[in-house]
């Protein structure tokens, strides 16, 4: 071969090991930075739940004085379908410890038949029937506001499961009149019965112990939950003439709220029993509902989100926050799969930091779990873990158009 077609295939040669290389070094260069975007994603969440969790093991929170003014309330009850358990819900709210000319009990009938719409009138509450062509919570309790002939001090939203203790009203009434005009009870659960059931009450403990007594802890508005909570009367009337939500209306309520600087506070000692899913199906119509409406909420309000904390309203900015976080089950999934993934094939970091992660998230969890639940049972139920969490990830997939059609949990399995 003559000198100048080797040296020509030579320079080819060394041009196209030039060209691989330098591709080779944007395809590094993507996954580093990729990786590194997926762990300060991951970490972020595992910070934001790690502090507000310790904030809620190391300052406690002093519950409201009792008030001398008794308030009066209006408690509104929405049941879809709900016959298996709206008459045990209706009778177990005229049974609380209240005076009686300071509280009317509001049974909202969607879909009831026709035997349990007769055994509701026969008890001392306002029975308001309501058909609609899609069903919505927000619909709803609109109606049920539009027949309330009375004026009172407070409203109260329960679930159609919902039980509360017996000096529940008295409770919130102590901390609505302490001065907050939104307040949050402490909603714990009513059965345990199955490992889901189990998982559902430790996955609403946590909730309570982060996104209430942790934020109260830091002086900040604790969460709504869209059960258990009052707001002063005439503000519940306004705020909710605006709400057209299908799904997740208190999410909606939330923002609203915190954007004209409402603060909310959170009665502890105010204990509302609600049931817990007992079956993996039903937790998956109900999470996917609850997913649908928090990522419609994160694109809505996202930008608005950083206009407030300009604004300096922190309440507003770290709600929209909230909106960005994964569910606790599924970061209890990733963050062990992606160590071990940094320790069998190696990773564009070190796999001291994804143990770190990993540690601070399941530090996070465990500080927020009430201790009651540990005990045999939740071993037994940490082994149901692997399928609700491949079940909450293909929910991710199946989150379209969720958020237009009103996605009903059924309840009556708990006695």
């Amino acid at each position: 071969m003559p000198v100048k077609y080797g040296r020509a295939l030579c320079g080819m040669q060394i041009t196209n090991v030039l060209k691989y290389l330098k591709i080779m070094n944007y395809f590094n260069a993507l996954i580093f930075y990729s990786t590194l975007l997926v762990f300060v994603f991951l970490a972020f969440q595992a910070i934001y739940l790690f502090v507000f969790s310790l904030a809620g093991r190391i300052i406690s929170l002093s519950a409201a004085p009792e008030s001398k003014q008794i308030g009066s309330f209006v408690i509104y009850i929405p049941s879809y379908k709900e016959d298996a358990v709206i008459i045990h819900t209706a009778l177990a709210a005229l049974a609380l410890k209240y005076p009686e000319n300071k509280k009317q009990v509001v049974v909202i009938a969607d879909s009831l038949k026709p035997e349990t719409l007769m055994m509701l009138r026969s008890l001392p509450i306002q029975v308001v029937e309501v058909a609609f062509d899609k069903s919505t919570k927000a619909k709803a309790l609109n109606v049920a506001i539009n027949q309330t002939i009375n004026n009172y001090d407070y409203a109260l939203v329960l679930d159609a499961d919902n039980v509360c203790a017996k000096d529940f009203l008295l409770r919130m009434n102590d901390t609505l009149q302490s001065g907050y005009q939104v307040v949050q009870g402490q909603r714990v659960a009513k059965n345990t019965d199955t490992n889901y059931a189990l998982l559902d009450a430790i996955s609403e403990g946590i909730n309570n112990h982060i996104f209430r007594k942790g934020h109260r802890a830091f002086g900040l508005s604790c969460a709504i939950i869209g059960s258990g909570m009052a707001l002063d009367f005439d503000l519940f009337k306004t705020i909710m003439s605006e709400i057209t939500a299908v799904g997740g209306f208190d999410k909606e309520m939330e923002l609203r709220l915190l954007k004209q600087r409402i603060r909310f506070g959170y009665a502890e000692n105010a204990i509302v029993y609600d049931e817990k899913v007992t079956q993996l199906s039903t937790l998956q119509n109900q999470r996917r509902r609850w997913l649908a409406a928090q990522l419609n909420y994160m694109k809505k309000y996202a930008s608005e989100g950083l206009i407030q904390l300009l604004k300096g309203n922190f309440d507003f900015f770290d709600k929209v926050i909230q909106t960005l976080l994964l569910p606790r089950l599924i970061l209890l999934g990733i963050t062990p799969a992606v160590l071990i993934l940094s320790l069998l094939h190696g990773h564009a970091l070190p796999p001291v930091y994804w143990l770190l992660l990993w540690i601070i998230t399941y530090i996070a969890i465990l500080f927020a779990i009430p201790s009651q639940y540990f005990n045999r049972r939740l071993f037994k139920a940490i082994l149901s873990l692997p399928i609700a969490f491949f079940t909450m990830f293909k929910l991710f997939f199946k989150l379209r158009n969720a958020n237009r059609t009103f996605i009903h949990t059924p309840h009556g399995a708990s006695k």
